[in-house]
């Protein structure tokens, strides 16, 4: 008997809530931190694909964590990144509700 966690469907299963949760986090938030944690749950769903794919359908071991070491970078630039945007948007408006973040002017 197989186990459950054993198999592809499982992995792509978790990914996918992640991934719904985080759509669904990013379309419905009007916090800029909550939106941040939620693109930050699409990626982790990213993660678990290609983790997942790599473990189970990869001929080379090291293809898929190497795309998720590049993911992990990218998510650690973009919160970087989207944090200071937050602060700086936070010290104009004393705010961080998205709406009053429309007032903004290039």
């Amino acid at each position: 008997m197989m186990l459950v966690f054993n198999q592809l469907e499982t992995y792509l299963y978790l990914a996918l809530l992640l991934f719904a949760l985080g759509l669904y986090g990013v379309l419905v938030r009007r916090s800029l931190i909550a939106i941040l944690i939620s693109v930050e749950l699409i990626l982790n769903a990213a993660s678990i694909n290609f983790m997942a794919f790599n473990r189970f359908l990869a001929p080379h071991p090291a293809v898929g964590q190497v795309i998720t070491l590049f993911i992990m970078a990218v998510a650690a630039a973009e919160a970087a990144i989207a944090l200071s945007i937050i602060v700086a948007v936070y010290r104009k408006l004393k705010s961080i509700n998205i709406e009053h973040a429309t007032e903004l002017r290039g």
